[in-house]
């Protein structure tokens, strides 16, 4: 047996002449995450209906629920456009509602766009009132404090429906070009490709692994960080850059305060690469002002000039705890605290400048003479696919 989803989107329906793009696109991000499973996917003037095996649907909720472009969903009942239908089905879901205890307040919304259907919205609301009330006497019609409601919809069919689940927004991934995100270990870079990817930019993940200093546990963790960013965005792939002959090079030759921030101007210099070479057309870090000291205005400044490209920083004004916040929404929060240091921290010096002259670390980079070693970690990147590994 089938059941059927109504799904409602926001933004999209603002756009212009490029709509189609963006529903298409929106259609295409569903049926990826629905691979294998046998559904149907219909668009209609401001909604998309979808029919699912009702044994699935607990995983269909889930992928409503993350996919962004949609703002809400409801599991809903498709009926004759004739009112004894329309009755009928009403009386299924109020009995349904008040079967789970959800209390005898209710309203009747009736969205009537096909004109030609004899009743109006008010008569129609009007009618299923009375007839719930004659079935279920303990029932009250209260307009601004009901405990539930009744949706209707009267289009090229009619749909009932009364729950409606809140959906993440946003644009549909893929519409917004493409976007390379460095991906560290720890809570804020796994939130900032999730608020760039709620903009329709679809992104991969670059990741820098120094072993034998970092463990195999850091590379499974930035997998798991991975696989759940891959709820948000389907087909995320996971970039691992053999960075220890460069980090090694930089700690042997470098002064001690300025390891931490030719480290990054180094990883910045290897994302400009690898955005090059795989299409992407912006760059994308955690970074929050004055968080840390690589995140101060000056240091910023400093490890930005290694790229060309836009960097987005979604997180430059928010606080820790703003950022945990949504880290511990999305999911990415229990693994991010695991305490598997990265590069990153290992190689951090104690007393790491905060304020750092522009030119004299242009001139301490250059003095390094780390383009072949970062050369040879571009060559070396091993492509991690992981949507390929859960098909």
């Amino acid at each position: 047996m089938d059941i059927l989803f109504l799904i409602k989107y926001g933004e999209i329906s603002l756009k212009g002449e490029n709509k189609k793009i963006f529903l298409n696109q929106l259609r295409k991000n569903i049926k990826a995450r629905l691979r294998g499973m046998q559904t149907t996917l219909t668009i209609k003037p401001g909604r998309f209906y979808l029919t699912a095996p009702a044994e699935h649907e607990a995983e269909v909720r889930d992928v409503l629920s993350n996919t962004f472009g949609i703002i809400g969903f409801s599991k809903a009942l498709q009926v004759k456009k004739t009112i004894e239908s329309i009755e009928e089905a009403a009386l299924i879901l109020a009995e349904d509602l008040l079967k789970k205890g959800r209390g005898n307040l209710f309203k009747i919304d009736v969205r009537r766009t096909d004109k030609s259907f004899p009743m109006d919205s008010y008569g129609i609301a009007c009618r299923l009132g009375d007839i719930l009330c004659e079935k279920f006497p303990q029932l009250t019609v209260n307009l601004k404090n009901a405990d539930w409601r009744i949706n209707v919809e009267v289009r090229d069919t009619t749909y009932l429906y009364a729950d409606t689940e809140i959906g993440r927004g946003g644009l549909p991934v893929h519409c917004a070009g493409k976007g390379l995100l460095l991906l560290s270990g720890g809570i804020d870079s796994p939130v900032a490709g999730y608020l760039m990817a709620k903009r329709g930019l679809f992104i991969e993940a670059i990741y820098f692994h120094t072993p034998p200093f970092t463990s195999g546990d850091v590379k499974e963790k930035l997998k798991t960080l991975t696989m759940s960013l891959s709820q948000y965005i389907p087909y995320i792939n996971l970039l691992v850059v053999p960075f220890t002959k460069a980090q090694l090079l930089i700690k042997e030759k470098a002064k001690k305060d300025e390891v931490t921030l030719l480290s990054r101007a180094a990883m910045m210099s290897i994302s400009h690469a690898v955005a090059e070479k795989r299409k992407a057309a912006c760059l994308i870090t955690g970074e929050s002002l004055s968080q840390v000291a690589s995140q101060t205005v000056e240091s910023i400044r400093f490890t930005g000039s290694y790229t060309t490209f836009p960097v987005f920083r979604p997180l430059i004004g928010m606080d820790k705890n703003e950022i945990i916040r949504i880290a511990e929404q999305i999911g990415t929060y229990k693994t991010s605290i695991l305490p598997y240091p990265d590069c990153c921290t290992l190689f951090a010096p104690r007393y790491p400048l905060i304020k750092p002259d522009f030119g004299k670390m242009k001139k301490s980079f250059d003095a390094l003479q780390l383009p072949p070693l970062l050369e040879e970690a571009i060559e070396n990147i091993e492509d991690i696919q992981l949507w390929k590994e859960e098909s």
